[in-house]
């Protein structure tokens, strides 16, 4: 199997879009890197680990990655099974219209000041919905340019964002735990477990998961199975299996779930796509 492949699913002069697949055969640091242009990374399977100097940052789907034009990085995987994204390259003018002056640095080219931000459910959806459009050719040009606009608009709002406040080194703590997470999604695992693995007590972990994230650490393991289904959704015709597969109760439970966080149940969501 080759290291990447690359798939790309639009490109106008507002916008190239593409889905990127890495192996994830080097678990170690790999090559130095450098990018031509700034590019909006989606992860929305697996987990990888960017290096950008003294700063590393771990790629999942709740994360946007901010890839700087000409800006050198390493990546790593911390798990076997590789990666997928979703890359953006917006056109330089629409980027600086789209980006919040908080997040970039001044000069003509668009270079964002974080590494990543943490996006919304609504922004997951549609990462997947922009995919699976693209990828079954469901959407016209008009309507992917529309989506992609859409996606980076609200993945950068101030309301629909999250930037991490927290010392470097409760990041590198959380990350961690996120690692843990994504290891085994479909796994019930107890907190006692996985401030176990982390290296510190319960109390301290939930405690440095709300600062950093936000949010509770078990809702952001909801959120990333839940992304993992929309991801999956169009390989499975039975909804009972998806949901037994990612570890949940029931499939009431799991569609019910779904709704709350995304709008539509499962089924409403393949047939947006006409996934059936």
């Amino acid at each position: 199997m080759p290291q990447f492949y690359v798939d790309t699913l639009l490109s106008t002069d507002t916008a190239t879009i593409r889905d990127v697949v890495c192996s994830g055969l080097c678990r170690h640091k790999g090559d130095e890197e450098c990018s031509s242009a700034t590019h909006l990374v989606f992860p929305y399977r697996g987990v990888f680990v960017r290096h950008v100097g003294r700063h590393d940052s771990v790629a999942e789907a709740n994360q946007l990655l901010f890839f700087n034009s000409d800006e050198t990085y390493r990546i790593s995987h911390p798990l076997v099974g590789g990666d997928s994204c979703l890359s953006f390259e917006i056109s330089e003018p629409l980027l600086h219209e789209l980006a919040p002056k908080q997040h970039v640095s001044s000069g003509n080219k668009v270079k964002f000041r974080r590494q990543r931000l943490r996006i919304d459910a609504r922004a997951q959806a549609l990462v997947a919905l922009l995919r699976h459009s693209l990828r079954r050719k469901v959407a016209e040009t008009l309507e992917g340019e529309t989506l992609a606009l859409t996606l980076v608009r609200r993945a950068l709002g101030e309301r629909t964002s999250h930037a991490s406040a927290a010392t470097s080194g409760r990041e590198k703590l959380v990350d961690r735990a996120k690692v843990i997470l994504s290891s085994d999604l479909s796994r019930r695992w107890s907190l006692a477990e996985i401030a176990a693995e982390v290296g510190v007590s319960p109390v301290y972990l939930t405690q440095v998961f709300q600062q950093v994230e936000a949010m509770p650490l078990y809702q952001y393991q909801l959120r990333l199975r839940l992304s993992r289904a929309l991801d999956m959704l169009g390989d499975y015709d039975d909804l009972t299996t998806l949901s037994a597969d990612l570890g949940f109760s029931s499939h009431s439970h799991f569609s019910s779930a779904f709704r709350r966080m995304y709008g539509r149940t499962p089924a409403e969501f393949q047939r947006a796509v006409r996934m059936r």
